[in-house]
C-alpha cells in the first residue's frame, strides 16, 4: 500500500505542474520475476519514475514505452520474455525465467475515474478493495484496456461503461477476489477479442502498535515505516511519548494500559509489540490483548519474564486459550544474533513479516519450492 500512496502522491505533484503521466501495471506473469502482478510504476513526461514493476531491470525500457504511450494517448500491452534473445539484446535482462506482461496506460486527469483516482480511493480507507485492470494480449482495438473498476468492502462499485453481461461477470469476479482476499485473473470472451482482467486485491497496510516509546522503539518505528506499515506508538510517560521522537508514526500518544484500545479497533492486520520496560504496564496491556485475535503479539525481554507474566495473569484469573498463546512471541524477534537496538528492531520486524505471511523465517536457499506462494499475487 505504501507504493500505491507514493504513486498517488507523485501523480498529484505532476498534475499540479500540468505534466502528463503514464501508469505501467504488471498484469500477468508466467514463471518467475522480482515483482508480482499488481506492481505499478508511474512515469511522468520529464522521466521521473515512482514505484516499480521489476527489480530495476525493466524500468529503463519501461520509460521508453511510457513516453510512447504518452505520445499516442492510448493504452498498450507490452510483453517481456526473458527467454527471448532479442529482448536480451535490447538490454532487458530480468535475471529470472519468466514472461512479464505490462500494461501501459496514459493517466487522463480530465476523466473523473482515471486509474490514479481509483488507486487513491482504494488507499484512502482502511479496508480491502479490488482494483481491476483490463488488457488484451493481442492489443485488439475493440478490447477496452486500462485500470477502470474498483470495488470496496462497503460495496461501492466504480466502473467505466461495459455491456451489461460483461459488467455483471466482472463484478462477480471482483466480489470473489474480495471474499478470498486474493488477486485473480479472468478471461472474458475468446480469440483475439478476448478481454483479460487482473482483479488485484488490495489489503490495508499492516498496523503495528508499539507499546513503549523508549530509545529502542525508535529504530523499530523507522524500519516499519520503510516497509509501509501504519505505525502507532503509545506509552504511559509524557517525557517519552512525543511525536518529535517518532516523526514517521501515524500516532503517538500517552495512555494508561487499560485505555490503549480506545483509540482504534483492532483487525486481522493489527499487531502489537510490548516493549515499555515497565512490567506492570506490559502485564496490564497483555491481559487486554488476549481476546482481540491478533495475528502477532511480541513481547520484548527474556523468556523468564514472559513466564512470570503468564503466571501473574493466571493468578488474576486470566487464562488465554491455546490459540491465543500461539500468537504470543516472546522473546520477540528472529534468531539473528541481534545485539544493538537497530539489530533487535530488524529481527522483530522480520519476525512480524514472516508470521503475517505464514512463513517460517528460514533461509531462502533451503526452500525446495518457489519463493512466492503460487496462490497469492
Amino acid at each position: 500500500m505504501k507504493e500505491i500512496r507514493d504513486v498517488v502522491y507523485a501523480w498529484e505533484q505532476a498534475n499540479k505542474m500540468g505534466m502528463q503521466t503514464a501508469l505501467a501495471t504488471l498484469v500477468n506473469l508466467q514463471g518467475s520475476s522480482y515483482r508480482r502482478p499488481g506492481a505499478r510504476l508511474l512515469v511522468s513526461a520529464d522521466g521521473m519514475m515512482t514505484g516499480g514493476i521489476s527489480g530495476g531491470c525493466l524500468e529503463g525500457d519501461a520509460l521508453k514505452k511510457a513516453v510512447y504511450c504518452l505520445s499516442t494517448q492510448k493504452p498498450r500491452l507490452v510483453v517481456y520474455d526473458t527467454r527471448d534473445e532479442e529482448d536480451a539484446a535490447l538490454g532487458v535482462q530480468l535475471g529470472c525465467a519468466g514472461i512479464v506482461q505490462v500494461l501501459f496506460e496514459p493517466v487522463q486527469s480530465n476523466v473523473p475515474d482515471h486509474a490514479i483516482a481509483l488507486l487513491s480511493r482504494a488507499a484512502s480507507r482502511r479496508q480491502c478493495a479490488v482494483l481491476t485492470t483490463c488488457y488484451s494480449p493481442s492489443n485488439h482495438p475493440a478490447v477496452k484496456q486500462g485500470t477502470c473498476l474498483l470495488l470496496d468492502e462497503a460495496g461501492t462499485f466504480t466502473h467505466e461503461t461495459f455491456e451489461a453481461a460483461k459488467l455483471s461477470m466482472l463484478h462477480d469476479d471482483m466480489r470473489e477476489a474480495l471474499t478470498l482476499r486474493q488477486s485473480i485473473t479472468r478471461i472474458y470472451g475468446t480469440g483475439e477479442e478476448a478481454m483479460y482482467a487482473h482483479h488485484h486485491c488490495l489489503l490495508p497496510p499492516l498496523r503495528l502498535v508499539i507499546a513503549g516509546a523508549g530509545n529502542d522503539a525508535i529504530p523499530l518505528q523507522a524500519i516499519a515505516g520503510i516497509l509501509g506499515w501504519e505505525v502507532h506508538v503509545v506509552d504511559g510517560r509524557y517525557t517519552e511519548a512525543k511525536a518529535a521522537r517518532f516523526p514517521g508514526a501515524c500516532q503517538v500518544w500517552v495512555s494508561k494500559p487499560d485505555r490503549v484500545l480506545e483509540n482504534f479497533d483492532t483487525d486481522e492486520k493489527t499487531v502489537f509489540v510490548l516493549m515499555t520496560h515497565n512490567y506492570p504496564y506490559d502485564l496490564a496491556l497483555l491481559s487486554e490483548l488476549f481476546s482481540k485475535g491478533l495475528p502477532y503479539l511480541g513481547i520484548l525481554g527474556p523468556k523468564k519474564r514472559l513466564n512470570r507474566m503468564m503466571a501473574d495473569l493466571a493468578a488474576q484469573g486470566v487464562h488465554p486459550n491455546p490459540s491465543d498463546l500461539e500468537k504470543i512471541y516472546g522473546p520477540a524477534g528472529l534468531e539473528l544474533g541481534a545485539e544493538t537496538p537497530q539489530e533487535i528492531a530488524l529481527s522483530i520486524a522480520a519476525e512480524i513479516l514472516a508470521v503475517v505471511n505464514g512463513r517460517r523465517g528460514g533461509f531462502l536457499r533451503n526452500l525446495s519450492n518457489s519463493i512466492h506462494d503460487a496462490t497469492r499475487e
